[in-house]
């Protein structure tokens, strides 16, 4: 279970996040069912919303307030499950990773929830929300050079470093890969978004992984 820090919930009344833990993965490059799906998601996507449009649906406005909230310009650094639907709307499809990765992409895209995950063997312990302290470094995911936060950031934190800034960037020592057999899945909450949605992530994450990743929940 992630831990918010008081300070956290002081200043974010409301906000939850939904644990999922699977053992026993089994993740490869690719899919032909999976690269399938991804054609389906994309179709329903196209059918649902415009560039236009998407801007103003509640649940995105949601997480967008939140990032400025944060710190982070949402204009330019997009919540994750907008940034999919919108490289679908413009014309591209879901990038292919590895199957666990483009399972959890898939459910992001048709709940609008953003989604990080964790090699769980990989977490030096428990997890805990908290603002960041200025100055403190962090490597997310295909980062060449740390950045540095400055001290307005949430993020999570396994005891032994900064594993995510949340909601938006995982770190790069905790990321699935190939080799992942458990990992940690996270639906990122924001306040204003209801506990049903946060759990109708959940669900359509749990189902889409469980059929191309194989494994088990835990808990």
């Amino acid at each position: 279970m992630v831990l918010i820090d008081d300070q956290v919930r002081r200043s974010f009344p409301g906000l939850r996040v939904v644990e999922l833990q699977i053992e026993g993965l089994r993740v490869v490059d690719a899919a032909p069912s999976l690269e399938e799906e991804k054609l389906k998601v994309a179709s329903e996507v196209r059918s649902k919303y415009t560039l236009e449009s998407l801007k103003e649906q509640p649940l995105v406005r949601k997480y967008r307030d939140f990032f400025w909230e944060v710190g982070v310009d949402p204009t330019k650094t997009r919540p994750a499950s907008e940034a999919l639907i919108r490289r679908i709307l413009s014309g591209r499809s879901i990038p292919t990773v590895n199957t666990l990765v483009d399972a959890y992409n898939i459910a992001s895209v048709r709940s609008g929830v953003p989604i990080a995950a964790f090699d769980a063997d990989r977490i030096g312990g428990s997890i805990k929300m908290r603002f960041a302290r200025a100055g403190e470094s962090f490597l997310g995911i295909g980062m060449e050079k740390e950045m540095r936060l400055r001290g307005v950031e949430v993020v999570l934190d396994d005891g032994c470093e900064i594993i995510a800034v949340y909601p938006y960037r995982d770190a790069e020592r905790t990321k699935v890969t190939l080799s992942t057999k458990n990992a940690v899945l996270l639906i990122c909450g924001v306040p204003g978004v209801e506990d049903g949605v946060l759990e109708g992530a959940k669900e359509v994450c749990q189902g889409i992984v469980l059929a191309y990743c194989g494994g088990r929940v835990v808990g």
